[in-house]
């Protein structure tokens, strides 16, 4: 069966970062002893799934538990900070994707406010795009004997903690295989991985009968395969976001006969919305994403007696790419969202201070923006309690460079909502992002995308189609072969690209001696520090036109008034541990 049908709505490029990043800290579990003798606590809760076919429960000794929570994002020793505000958003549990000897700080302060903790072990290769690296499923008998040792460790560690609700083994490792094996291989593995799972849960029950076990994977392609291998499953669990209302129809389509709930759900996700005008994935506005959280949730709840409850995605503090897509309180700051999730949990916002709303939110010809030139961005703006507002405009590059970073940009506020802001120099598509502060704990943030061009040269071009040469090229480096020509080809996606190492140059030969008033050169990531613009009338005798020190990259227009047959830059300090890459190397008259 192929991927697409199995996982129509996830894509190996789908957003994990959050996710990812947590779970990667937790390998490091494997290197944690357990303690010889655990302090004494109270004794934990008896939780069991129970009824029959469409009319299951989960209870809590005894008593009808709903699960109404959130995935967790701080650092488990941060607990305490912020553990009282998530009970008072109407959350009874948080969900992780490990556990290790950081856990406890978690589960005290869980089981402190009246919150219990859907305690998660990662399995590789977790995340979707396949975070850990990969592991042979038939063939690693190393590494499924570490995990079925150490993961009933921490089990047995905190079994009798009144913070644990249940169990999860593994995050979207059946999607994630794909990454790894494909074809028969492929159907090998996820057969293999999920029979692993099942001799987990056994292990897990065999020291603890008192708490459930579940595994979670992307969308309910990854079904099958439990029901066929893993049967000692208490559960399913399933990660879906624009796609969560459609659990009930393909649960019923595939006759399952076990429960389910939701581990991560909530707004359309990264790899489930339509491309905008630059080609990039279309981010919902505020308000969408609010919504996409109340209707999650009444999805989950109109499942009655199969679908048990729901940990919607992200109770996170991160800001930056993914942060602002999908955190609740991004850098500590509530937005519309939060109060969305703490409606569908039940808690009246009446009288909260709300956020900012930032509507029709666009940029002045988002398809061509000049590179370091200033260009417009408009919206609406507007405070539901008329708070004073602050501003912030930022970038990010991760279409570029696939970084996650917000960086602040360069803008003046003109009033009314609308920025003038100085585009970056770095060629590509980026992202800019409006914030708006209340000054009260919230916030409200849009962003939409533009592309960054070269800025305009008056006059012609002379060096476009001409011959070209250099000191070295990449024949086989990421989108090459890069031989010089790339440079003067007038293309803004092909690049030159030399070896690692200094000096190098790049040289066009005009066919005669030209007159030229203008350089521009278009640097790519790997760009030069310091280089010298040189010219010549033979190729041998070359003089410098201008010495460039402390170069950045993007892009580098140069005046200078000359006339000359051969034109060189000659790079002598790297910028990066890379080589010199140029996109474009104009000469204009």
């Amino acid at each position: 069966m192929s991927d697409s049908r199995l996982f129509p709505r996830s894509a190996p490029g789908r957003l994990r970062t959050l996710a990812s990043v947590a779970a990667t800290t937790l390998l490091a579990a494997f290197a944690v002893t357990v303690p010889a003798a655990a302090p004494a606590q109270a004794a934990g809760s008896v939780v069991k799934v129970t009824g029959s076919q469409g009319a299951w429960q989960l209870t809590v000794d005894g008593a009808p538990y709903q699960v109404k929570g959130l995935t967790w994002g701080p650092a488990f020793a941060d607990a305490g900070t912020y553990m009282p505000d998530v009970a008072s958003m109407g959350v009874n549990t948080v969900r992780t994707w490990g556990t290790d000897g950081t856990t406890k700080p978690l589960l005290d302060s869980a089981a402190a406010n009246g919150i219990k903790v859907i305690a998660g072990f990662w399995l590789q290769p977790g995340g979707g795009p396949g975070s850990g690296g990969c592991v042979n499923y038939l063939t690693d008998t190393q590494y499924k004997n570490d995990m079925l040792a150490e993961f009933p460790k921490w089990v047995e560690t905190y079994k009798d903690h009144a913070g644990v609700l249940m169990w999860n083994v593994g995050n979207e490792s059946v999607l994630g295989l794909q990454n790894c094996y494909s074809g028969d291989a492929l159907e090998q593995q996820r057969n293999a991985y999920t029979t692993f799972v099942n001799d987990i849960a056994k292990k897990i029950h065999s020291v603890d009968p008192n708490h459930p076990v579940t595994s979670t994977d992307a969308w309910t392609g990854a079904w099958p395969y439990y029901q066929r291998n893993s049967p000692d499953l208490d559960l399913y669990a399933v990660n879906s976001y624009a796609d969560v209302c459609n659990i009930e129809e393909t649960w019923n389509a595939g006759g399952y006969t076990k429960p389910y709930i939701v581990t991560e759900g909530g707004p359309a996700g990264e790899w489930e919305v339509d491309d905008d005008v630059n080609g990039v994935a279309s981010e919902p506005a505020d308000t969408a994403k609010a919504q996409g959280y109340k209707d999650a949730w009444n999805c989950v709840i109109g499942h009655e007696g199969v679908a048990l409850g729901a940990t919607l995605f992200h109770y996170g503090t991160e800001y930056d790419f993914g942060g602002v897509w999908f955190n609740l309180l991004p850098a500590g700051q509530k937005r519309l969202s939060y109060y969305a999730v703490k409606e569908a949990y039940g808690r009246s916002t009446a009288g909260d201070n709300k956020p900012p709303v930032i509507s029709n939110m666009a940029v002045d010809g988002a398809t061509s923006v000049p590179a370091g030139r200033p260009f417009k961005v408009t919206s609406d703006i507007t405070d539901p309690n008329g708070d004073a507002l602050s501003y912030e405009v930022l970038v990010n590059s991760k279409y570029i460079d696939n970084s996650g970073q917000l960086t602040p940009a360069r803008f003046t506020a003109e009033g009314n909502g609308d920025f003038t802001v100085t585009a970056p120099d770095r060629l590509g598509v980026w992202k800019v992002y409006i914030k708006a502060s209340d000054g009260k704990g919230n916030v409200g943030i849009e962003t939409k995308s533009f592309k960054v061009v070269p800025p305009p040269v008056d006059g012609t071009n002379v060096a476009r189609g001409k011959p070209a040469t250099a000191s070295s090229f990449q024949p086989d480096s990421v989108g090459c072969p890069c031989p010089a020509a790339n440079a003067v080809d007038g293309d803004f996606g092909s690049r030159w690209a030399s070896d690692w190492a200094d000096p190098q140059w790049i040289q066009v030969d005009l066919g005669a001696r030209t007159d030229f008033k203008h350089i521009q050169l278009a640097w790519e990531a790997a760009y030069a520090k310091s280089y010298t613009v040189q010219a010549s009338d033979n190729g041998q005798d070359w003089s410098t036109l201008r010495t460039v020190t402390g170069g950045d990259g993007g892009i580098d227009d140069i005046a200078v008034t000359s006339a000359a047959r051969y034109v060189r830059v000659n790079g002598t300090e790297r910028g990066t541990p890379w080589g010199y890459s140029l996109y474009e190397f104009g000469v204009y008259r």
